[in-house]
């Protein structure tokens, strides 16, 4: 896998701003790593289980809280007043307000998406909005995606979000608790919807002229995707996804692949009994790599900056269950050839992974105290 350097239009004004930020932060400790000593610093605390965020050109940082507000951490404080004209957000079980991802060309329309759950008579489900963000309040806020039919379950909403290099919109939705959906191509859930920025399928989806089954689809038989990120060099879209009790898995997601679930699956059900005898069917996609047990993966980093070179390429992968950050190195054959578990002895749950224009890491930990955490070098 090449692992060159990528260029980031941010990353100069955000040098400017990250001198600012360690200058107000307490004396943080010093970890190791294969390749890597770094420090770990608390940028802001006292959000209420935060579930994504997103980099500002001007430097701020827009954080979701899943209690359905919209926050923003301005010169390392959090600001106390949240984003005005945030959607209506269902917030129950796994749901609530979930990502934030820019425009990739923000700068220019000032258009973000937030996705979230959403709750009407006929039950629960996944929606996308777009809006515009102006001086923090959010501006002509459009629906443009609502997986159907709705159900009254409150879990696997995904709701991870990435851009291709085409500019096209990837949004899993998670089978909501009934396996049998993500097998189902008439049924939005369980798979990775590839839209425009209206909601319409993008061209070349691989099911546009197939009888029957959902346009949006550009992957099915996903269990419970809560990790996305472009490759920086492919430009391809790596995914994870939740397994039940063990067989979490990482993904390319490409055109028309059915990932299995739940008629291939390397996990068990909660109740100790098995969900199939199959790990493997003709079809089926295999991941590139799986979790047993399960580590509860949320979040996803695909480095390329330049504060630790020696990561340039390698995943980097949030884990709620066992409160660590995996560090997953991938050769040129997409086969894993190398695994670090980092952040243990911080011991935090770690549901974002994203690398900042700087070049460090930024995590959110859900907790009803959540904090922001910079990784970065001593």
């Amino acid at each position: 896998m090449i692992q060159g350097p990528t260029h980031h239009p941010f990353r100069t004004f955000f040098s400017l701003f990250a001198g600012l930020l360690l200058a107000s932060l307490a004396e943080a400790d010093v970890y190791e790593s294969r390749y890597h000593d770094y420090r770990v610093d608390t940028v802001v605390d006292g959000l209420d289980h935060p579930w994504g965020l997103a980099f500002l050109p001007n430097g701020d940082v827009l954080v979701t809280e899943r209690a359905g507000r919209l926050r923003v951490v301005r010169d390392g404080k959090l600001l106390d007043a949240p984003v005005s004209g945030v959607p209506d957000v269902a917030v129950a079980g796994q749901g609530g307000l979930l990502d934030v991802i820019l425009h990739p060309r923000f700068s220019e329309n000032r258009l973000l998406f937030l996705s979230y759950a959403h709750q009407t008579r006929e039950g629960k489900t996944t929606r996308v909005a777009r809006a515009e963000y102006r001086d923090g309040a959010l501006e002509n806020v459009t629906v443009i995606f609502e997986a159907l039919p709705r159900s009254n379950t409150t879990r696997h909403f995904a709701g991870r979000m990435a851009f291709d290099r085409e500019g096209y919109l990837y949004v899993p939705v998670g089978d909501r608790g009934d396996q049998s959906r993500a097998q189902d191509l008439s049924d939005d859930a369980g798979g990775v919807h590839r839209i425009t920025i209206d909601g319409a399928p993008a061209p070349g989806n691989p099911f546009l002229n197939q009888a029957g089954a959902r346009q949006t689809f550009f992957t099915y038989g996903n269990r419970n995707i809560q990790g996305m990120a472009r490759h920086p060099v492919t430009g391809e879209i790596w995914s994870h996804e939740h397994g039940p009790r063990g067989g979490d898995e990482v993904n390319i997601i490409r055109a028309g692949t059915n990932y299995g679930w739940p008629a291939i699956t390397y996990g068990i059900d909660y109740s100790g009994l098995p969900i199939t005898d199959r790990t493997q069917a003709p079809g089926m996609a295999q991941p590139l790599h799986y979790w047993d047990p399960s580590i509860a993966p949320s979040g996803l980093a695909i480095y390329d900056g330049e504060m630790f070179p020696q990561w340039r390429g390698d995943l980097f992968v949030g884990a709620l269950k066992f409160q660590k950050v995996v560090r997953l190195r991938v050769n040129e054959r997409e086969q894993v050839v190398e695994e670090e578990d980092l952040l243990k002895a911080v011991g935090k749950r770690i549901r974002e992974v994203k690398q900042a224009p700087d070049g460090s890491i930024w995590l959110l930990t859900d907790a009803s105290d959540g904090e922001i955490l910079r990784v970065s070098r001593p």
